[in-house]
């Protein structure tokens, strides 16, 4: 594990070090997740297929939730 302390801009972007760029393959367009837990934050590198399976059951859930009779109500307006 290798740390490495960066300063904020104004506008609240930071830098990546190009040791971690390049040790964890990140380049130019990636997108990074960030993740907030209290006072720590974790940046994580986006895979592909990072979230096909989050993707395939949050589609399945919203199918229920769309596909109810209930709302059918507010298609009459």
């Amino acid at each position: 594990m290798e740390a490495k302390i960066v300063k904020v801009t104004d506008k609240g972007q930071i830098s990546i070090p190009t040791k971690f760029r390049k040790n964890t393959g990140i380049k130019k367009g990636d997108q990074l997740l960030m993740i907030q837990d209290g006072k720590r934050i974790v940046v994580q590198l986006v895979m592909d297929d990072d979230f096909n399976d989050l993707l395939k059951h949050s589609e399945e859930v919203m199918k229920k939730v769309w596909d109810n009779k209930e709302d059918e109500i507010w298609d009459k307006y």
